[in-house]
């Protein structure tokens, strides 16, 4: 197939370098347009990240001479990409109309962003779980009045490390209604610099701002329904979450407590449904996709984000100590990389099932 252009917009932070990273050598995608702010635009793609470059594999050179564009001038990616992917830091209401002018030019807005997670007919996507709400796209462009342009986005970076094993778990019929959730998430999700080192040292750090409201509120829609061109959230199940800022660079961990309501199932068939899950993605071979998206893991002592983060292209959910809970039924470990399957690569994914799905051409 011949690839599909796409843009970054926000090319120049951490999310942003981690979107060129991970296409440098993509199958489907070429990078062939990129922006950041006003004080960036104009340069060199090089030049504007000369100092601050963070990926731990040197800037590949394709992207080395492209010149940054400026994010909020539309006119400048026109005739440059088709595709948009969305890592802005800008006031929510700035991301929310920014967002909305690209997919009215025409663009497919896959974004990295939350400013529009709870728009009522904005799909947010894990592709394992919930990848038939790409197809609320025909009744967005209806609303909208758009012709080929799009918008999706993906939700926050705490609940990739737990959710998809509650839903393999769903999925069989075991309907969860209670989740206790305490997630230890790493410096690198709060971007760069992140926190103060001084803050963060022989420390942990029981708040993150916004985080447990979103971590209660998200998974309701991911599991929710289409009706009548808009999503109605999951209302069967209930959250509580706690989240604390952890001095681990990559990698969100979480600690999670789980109710059934009605039969459950024995602690040998969560194991054997875990490792036999397999989704869409896996389905199609989408080129992100991670072969086996959970790996149990058996040791008493894991998941460890410096261990397990990084399994099967750091795509996958890693679990493991599931054992009985003395207050709910069980007990488990999850653990996933915030900056992969957290960020550029699970919208990476989102763009590769709207591109199978034809929503992107």
């Amino acid at each position: 197939m011949n690839k599909i252009k796409v843009g970054v917009i926000g090319a120049t932070g951490m999310v942003g370098q981690n979107y060129l990273r991970l296409l440098a050598d993509h199958p489907w995608f070429e990078v062939t347009y990129v922006a950041a702010s006003p004080r960036s635009a104009g340069r060199r793609y090089e030049e504007a990240v000369a100092g601050r470059w963070l990926m731990t594999t040197p800037l590949p050179d394709q992207f080395k001479d492209l010149i940054v564009g400026d994010a909020g001038d539309i006119n400048s990616a026109k005739g440059k990409c088709s595709v948009i992917f969305s890592a802005v830091s800008l006031d929510k209401e700035k991301v929310k109309e920014l967002e909305l002018a690209y997919a009215a030019e025409g663009f497919a807005v896959v974004s990295n962003n939350s400013a529009h997670r709870h728009t009522e007919n904005v799909p947010m996507l894990i592709p394992e779980i919930n990848h038939s709400h790409a197809d609320i796209i025909p009744a967005q462009r209806k609303h909208y009045g758009w012709d080929k342009g799009l918008l999706a986005v993906k939700p926050n970076c705490s609940l990739q490390s737990y959710l998809t094993p509650i839903h393999a778990l769903r999925e069989k019929g075991y309907q969860i209604d209670r989740i206790i959730i305490t997630t230890m998430q790493a410096i690198s999700g709060a971007g760069y610099p992140g926190p103060a080192t001084y803050d963060l040292l022989d420390n942990v750090v029981p708040y993150i701002g916004g985080e447990e409201e979103k971590t209660e509120l998200e998974p309701l829609k991911i599991f929710g329904t289409i009706k009548e061109g808009k999503f109605i959230y999951d209302q069967s199940i209930q959250i509580s979450a706690h989240c604390n800022r952890v001095p681990v660079i990559d990698g969100h961990t979480a600690c999670v407590s789980m109710g059934f309501k009605g039969k459950r199932p024995e602690i040998n068939e969560i194991v054997e449904i875990w490792e036999n899950f397999t989704s869409l993605p896996q389905l199609l071979d989408l080129p992100s996709a991670p072969r086996q998206p959970i790996i149990v893991r058996h040791e008493v002592d894991r998941p460890q984000p410096r261990r397990d983060r990084d399994m099967d292209k750091a795509m996958a959910v890693t679990v493991g100590r599931l054992r009985e809970c003395n207050v709910f039924d069980y007990r488990f470990v999850g653990l996933s990389h915030n900056t992969v399957r957290g960020a550029a690569g699970g919208a990476i994914l989102m763009a590769e099932l709207l591109t199978a799905k034809e929503y992107i051409k």
